[in-house]
């Protein structure tokens, strides 16, 4: 085994590396269309996957089986499926086939890099399979809940314990934000890579002014914890503005927010939206509002700002919106409803946050800038440069 593990890493920088992305839901992400799930993480994974399979990698997308043949290419990357979602006996699935099935598709990989995004028990499961096969493991940070000790959005012990030990046992730690940076060191002594997450924004945009009949929109999972019902409340009290709401759910909560919003003339609610289909939200809106309790780093942050839309939210990841003038931040209805008036009512300082945004976003987070540091950090753990000067 450290045989093997060796000559891996004299080859490394000869040829492009071998990368496993970990990812159950990906699947959606990466065939396109509005099914499945698609969320912040299986857009920046899957938009990760095929920059480095257009640069020469091999790339393995590991996903849940949703009916997609087992190595089928899309965009240059292998699709290996793992066990159906709903496959095996309750209580013990855990063990068979999901770990079961994870491991295989680890093995056909034949990977020198594995990388997985998100706090679960997969993180454990994938650094166990690395420590015993003499590959590097890659754990990227997807919320502040990640490195919060509590670990609040861990259910079970199982859970915990085995992210735990991923998170310890990983060659490299990312980060999004550099609270995230401080809250790992703080609240397990870990230290960590901040990367800014990656967002492939429209190739041109046309400056533009604020519209004359402006529409706000909200992206996201329609959950409880994205507070929809706050755009509800702001929408009220701005009757004048016009609401989009975008995206999917499919729970009673989910279905009272909407039966609620129906009954609004000035909120519009729309079904998901499939990868190529959300950039005409943004081309069409003047803010992105998010009424979150909590979040990382949203992804819909980094799409509203590559169009030039300014973000007026509850959160406001290390400071950015208000230190830069990316848009405006509030802790409550009424000050969300007053920021986003405000905005909406004075079209220089609109024009001054969207220039602000777009070239925040530009130099921050756009895909070819980000997706290099990337490729030279998975060259660093393999063992040799691994990665062409970007």
């Amino acid at each position: 085994m450290k045989a093997d593990a060796r000559e891996r890493e004299a080859t490394a920088g000869d040829r492009g590396l071998r990368i496993a992305i970990v990812a159950h839901l990906a699947w959606g992400a990466m065939s396109g269309g509005s099914r499945g799930h698609v969320g912040g993480v299986e857009r920046q994974t899957t938009l990760l996957a095929r920059w480095l399979a257009s640069r020469g990698h091999d790339v393995s997308l590991l996903t849940w089986d949703e009916g997609q043949a087992d190595g089928v290419r899309v965009d240059g990357v292998r699709v290996l499926a793992l066990c159906r979602r709903d496959a095996g006996i309750p209580g013990l699935r855990f063990f068979h086939p999901r770990w079961t099935s994870l491991r295989a598709a680890l093995a056909r990989s034949e990977a020198d890099v594995l990388y997985h995004n998100c706090a679960e028990y997969v993180t454990g499961q994938v650094a166990l399979w690395a420590r015993g096969h003499g590959r590097r493991f890659v754990y990227s940070v997807a919320s502040d809940m990640d490195c919060d000790p509590a670990l609040p959005d861990l259910g079970s012990l199982r859970e915990r314990l085995l992210y735990r030990y991923g998170l310890k046992r990983a060659d490299r730690v990312v980060v999004q934000t550099l609270a995230q940076a401080r809250m790992l060191e703080r609240g397990f002594d870990r230290p960590s890579v901040h990367i800014p997450m990656p967002c492939a924004g429209p190739a041109t945009l046309v400056p533009r002014g604020l519209p004359e009949a402006p529409r706000v929109l909200w992206v996201g999972r329609i959950t409880e914890v994205k507070r929809p019902d706050r755009l509800l409340e702001v929408a009220g009290a701005c009757p004048e503005v016009h609401f989009d709401l975008v995206g999917p759910g499919d729970d009673p909560y989910a279905a009272h927010i909407r039966e609620r919003a129906a009954g609004m003339d000035n909120v519009a609610v729309h079904p998901p939206a499939a990868r190529e289909e959300i950039g005409r939200y943004y081309e069409r809106g003047a803010l992105l509002l998010c009424t979150s309790d909590r979040e990382g780093f949203p992804n819909t942050f980094l799409e509203a700002w590559s169009h030039g839309l300014p973000v007026v939210s509850t959160v406001d990841p290390d400071g950015l919106i208000a230190g830069r003038g990316l848009g405006a931040v509030g802790g409550d209805v009424g000050t969300l409803a007053s920021a986003l008036r405000d905005l909406l009512s004075a079209s220089e300082r609109w024009r001054a946050a969207s220039a602000a945004a777009r070239r925040y976003w530009k130099e921050n987070h756009d895909a070819e800038v980000v997706l290099a540091r990337f490729e030279r950090l998975f060259g660093e753990v393999a063992g040799g440069p691994g990665a062409r000067a970007a």
